[in-house]
Order: C-alpha cells, then sequence, then structure tokens
C-alpha cells in the first residue's frame, strides 16, 4: 500500500474539501440542463486552474508544478467522488503526457504554459471506431512540404466539446501511429456532440483534409502512443476508485439508517456479507491503482501490465458496487431522483473509456504469454 507525502495528503484534503464545497454530486444534474453545450461547468474548472491542478505533471520550466501520477491519481480520485465532470484528466494527463513524453520542443513552449494555467484545455481523440482498438488507426495523416493533411473520423470523443484543443491520433505512411495537436477551430474539423448516459460532453469528431502546420506532430510509433495511453488509463482507474469508494460509503451510511422489521438492515447478515466482501474489493483496486500510478513514475519494465490490471480491476469494482448500491438502497435507488444512478451511469462509461475490463484483461494475459 501506498504511504503519502505530507505533500499529497494536503493536496488530496485540499481536493476533497473542494469537491465537497464547490462540486457534489447534485451540481452534475446541470450538466443535463444549462451546461449540456459543454458538459463541464468552464468556471469550476477555472478554480482548477488556480489550484494548479491542470498543471501537476508538468515540469517547472514549461510553468508547471513538476509533481508526479501519483498527486494526479489523489485529486482525480476525489473528482470520482462526487463525478466531477471536467476535461482534467484528458488535459492533465492526456495531452500533457503527449507534448511531454513527445519530441515536439516547439509545441512544448507553446502548449504546456497554456494547459498549465488553465487557458487550454483538451482531448484525447483516440478511437476511429466504437471499440477501443489502439493498433489499428485508420485516421491517416499525410506529410506535405507546408504540414500535415488529416483524414478520418474519431468516435466518442471523451469532454470533446468545451475543449480547444484536440490530440489526435493518425496513421503515418509507414503505418506507424503518431499524435497530432489540432485546434477545435481548424478548418475540416466537425464536431457532433453525443447524448450520452453520464451527461459529459463526448462527441464525434469527422477530420475532412485538416491541414496543420509542420510542427503539429508531437510524437510517433506504438510505444510512444501506448505510453501516453496508460498514463491516461491509470488516473481514469484512479477516478473510478474514488466513485466506487464514495458509493461505498453512501450504501453502508444507508444501512445504518434504513430501518426494517423494527431494526436497521445493517444488522441483516446477508447485507453485512455483501458490505464486507465490496471493501475487500475497494481494498484490492485501490492497491492495484496506485500500484500502476508508482509504476508509471518509477519507470517500471512493467508499468503497462500494471496499468491493464488496474483499469480491469477498478472498471469490474465500480460496475459491481454501483449495482450494489441500487439493490440495497431499494425502491429509491432506482429513481432520477437519488446518486444511485448517476455512479451506475458513470461507472459504465468509464469503464469503455480506453478499453474496457474484458480488453485489459486479455492485454495482461498476452503480456504474460498466456
Amino acid at each position: 500500500m501506498i504511504v503519502l507525502s505530507e505533500e499529497d495528503v494536503m493536496l488530496k484534503d485540499m481536493a476533497n474539501g473542494w469537491t465537497a464545497d464547490r462540486a457534489p454530486v447534485p451540481a452534475l444534474r446541470a450538466l443535463r440542463g444549462q451546461l449540456a453545450d459543454t458538459g463541464f461547468d468552464p468556471a469550476l474548472y477555472a478554480e482548477m486552474a488556480e489550484m494548479g491542478w491542470p498543471a501537476i505533471l508538468i515540469p517547472e520550466e514549461f510553468g508547471g508544478v513538476g509533481m508526479n501520477r501519483v498527486s494526479l491519481g489523489l485529486i482525480a480520485e476525489e473528482l470520482g467522488r462526487n463525478l466531477v465532470g471536467s476535461p482534467l484528466v484528458w488535459s492533465a494527463a492526456g495531452a500533457v503526457s503527449a507534448l511531454t513524453l513527445g519530441t515536439n520542443q516547439a509545441a512544448k513552449e507553446a502548449l504546456l504554459p497554456q494547459i498549465a494555467n488553465g487557458s487550454l484545455a483538451a482531448a484525447l481523440a483516440i478511437d476511429d471506431e466504437n471499440h477501443h482498438r489502439p493498433h489499428t488507426i485508420s485516421t491517416t495523416a499525410q506529410k506535405y512540404e507546408s504540414g500535415w493533411v488529416l483524414s478520418g473520423a474519431k468516435r466518442a470523443v471523451p469532454d470533446a466539446t468545451g475543449v480547444g484543443l484536440l490530440v489526435i491520433a493518425a496513421q503515418l505512411e509507414d503505418t506507424s501511429p503518431a499524435l497530432f495537436s489540432c485546434p477545435v477551430d481548424t478548418a475540416g474539423v466537425t464536431l457532433t456532440s453525443l447524448d450520452r448516459i453520464d451527461s459529459r460532453g463526448a462527441a464525434d469528431i469527422v477530420l475532412d483534409n485538416v491541414s496543420l502546420g509542420p510542427d503539429a506532430l508531437l510524437g510517433q510509433g506504438q510505444d510512444y502512443l501506448d505510453t501516453v495511453l496508460d498514463s491516461v488509463r491509470a488516473i481514469l482507474a484512479a477516478e473510478m476508485l474514488g466513485g466506487t469508494a464514495q458509493a461505498f460509503e453512501t450504501t453502508v451510511e444507508y444501512m445504518k439508517t434504513r430501518i426494517q422489521f423494527d431494526q436497521p438492515i445493517g444488522s441483516f447478515q446477508a447485507l453485512q456479507h455483501r458490505a464486507a466482501d465490496m471493501l475487500g474489493e475497494i481494498v484490492l483496486a485501490r492497491a492495484a491503482v496506485y500500484g500502476a500510478l508508482q509504476a508509471i513514475d518509477a519507470g517500471d519494465a512493467d508499468a503497462s501490465r500494471q496499468v491493464s490490471l488496474a483499469k480491469a480491476i477498478a472498471g469490474d469494482c465500480f460496475r459491481t458496487m454501483a449495482r450494489e448500491m441500487i439493490q440495497i438502497h431499494g425502491g429509491i435507488g432506482m429513481t432520477d431522483e437519488h446518486d444511485a444512478g448517476l455512479y451506475l451511469k458513470r461507472a459504465h462509461v468509464l469503464d469503455h473509456t480506453l478499453g474496457n475490463a474484458a480488453f485489459h484483461r486479455e492485454r495482461y494475459a498476452r503480456m504474460l504469454d498466456i
């Protein structure tokens, strides 16, 4: 189990207090109304930027904080507890990893300071189809003297509405994958908003001969792409861990106060067994998630395997706990007015994002040559 530094403890406490005060779970319902166009509240994201959260992984030379992925995971866990809608994960983990792990120095100098101060938010456009297949990218990038031309489409890009930058995966002429920076307002880029169950700002994207400058290429190669994706997957697993933990705590509190047959339902042995099973799964998920984050920070050779383990375990755990939350809450858990359904919807979306539990179990097995 991870031992947090004093800085990380302070960061976690700050994130916990801020989310409880400024972004409680009921605030998510606003995403289905006045914030439906963006899928997040720009004012809240500006507050996150003031606290330095988008800058966590950015080196100090580019205006960042220079901390590690464990620190960002702690923030994501707290956001996951309250189902906070924001492009933080995709900007602070996705775009920042694409830039810092890439070879484009000019792009680092131009984009990282903007991401750090919150003036620029980004989305990661990877999948060409409904299923996550990062090794079979069909979007193409043609090299010309004047720069690059991208053609293709991206499906269900998370938090794409309301951001200013897209980091797009495309296939080069030698069939190797690469990531490109592309402003959302570039000619030829068309976004179609999706009405998803978690009320976030996902969109389908069409790239119709999109012309980009010569400095748009951030990095290339399958190892580079996989490393960037693993960075985001680990942070998403931390977000799922937070949602699981809050769903569990809310359900246990309900078991203590809901009276049936003149006694709290938490006194029934069957429910006690279910709660004990879930607590054990949460402890296992926490160990896997922070083990993966530490492995990435340490540059371990098996970091990718640990990330897939964490994503699979966290995905299964969150979906199971969300279903238990609805069942144990009984009739009220089935209503839209109760928060239980919000956790279930988010659990399913996060599980399928960048590979569901089945995808990562298979990936884990392949890494072990099983």
